[in-house]
């Protein structure tokens, strides 16, 4: 199964999400991450709650009308941006979108910056366990997060930046010192490498 990130939907209407939405079920998607940060498109910063509910609910009806049960993960920026006056108006705001985004077709709601265990579980109970989080350098581990009440963990893109600081390191030691004890703690044999792209599935 794949989930494909869809963004804000590559349009600000219900009716772009609808075009997003059947061109990637299409590619064979049965998940998207869906968001309603309007990217400087909009004074308050993210979609209002009754836009984006219609986006969210234009997606779900364009799976139902082709009978595909796409999970739909919608984001919510609030943590990521910072909203509110604090803490407790982030948890307010959060929690009014996260039960709108719900009634309106989400499976689960996507709050990303957020991992502290105490607001997991306060979030997690508030919103019936169908939250979704993203793990950061320095979160609690999975297991930790899944036992506040996170229903689901991914990793974004801690990996590929997790990537480009080995290079990084790997670069400044060869600029610097002309060694290559970077490439030694981290490699990865050629044998091994090659054995990943021998595989081929089985005809069907």
């Amino acid at each position: 199964p794949v989930s494909a990130d869809i963004e804000a939907g590559y349009g600000p209407g219900p009716a772009d999400v609808a075009t997003t939405v059947s061109a990637v079920l299409d590619a064979g998607v049965v998940g998207i991450n869906i968001e309603d940060n309007t990217h400087g498109g909009n004074p308050t910063r993210l979609f209002g709650i009754n836009e984006q509910c219609a986006r969210i609910a234009a997606a779900r009806e364009v799976a139902e009308r082709r009978r595909i049960p796409l999970v739909i993960n919608a984001r919510t920026d609030t943590f990521l941006l910072a909203l509110g006056s604090g803490v407790e108006e982030r948890v307010r705001l959060t929690v009014e979108r996260g039960l709108q985004y719900l009634r309106a077709g989400a499976d689960l709601i996507f709050v990303p910056l957020l991992v502290d265990v105490v607001l997991v579980k306060r979030l997690g109970e508030e919103l019936q366990g169908r939250i979704s989080l993203m793990a950061l350098p320095g979160a609690p581990p999975a297991q930790e997060l899944f036992a506040a009440g996170a229903a689901r963990v991914s990793i974004g893109q801690m990996a590929m930046l997790a990537t480009l600081g080995s290079l990084k390191r790997i670069g400044d030691e060869l600029h610097q010192r002309g060694t290559w004890r970077s490439i030694e703690e981290s490699f990865y044999g050629f044998g091994e490498a090659e054995a990943l792209f021998s595989q081929r599935p089985p005809d069907s």
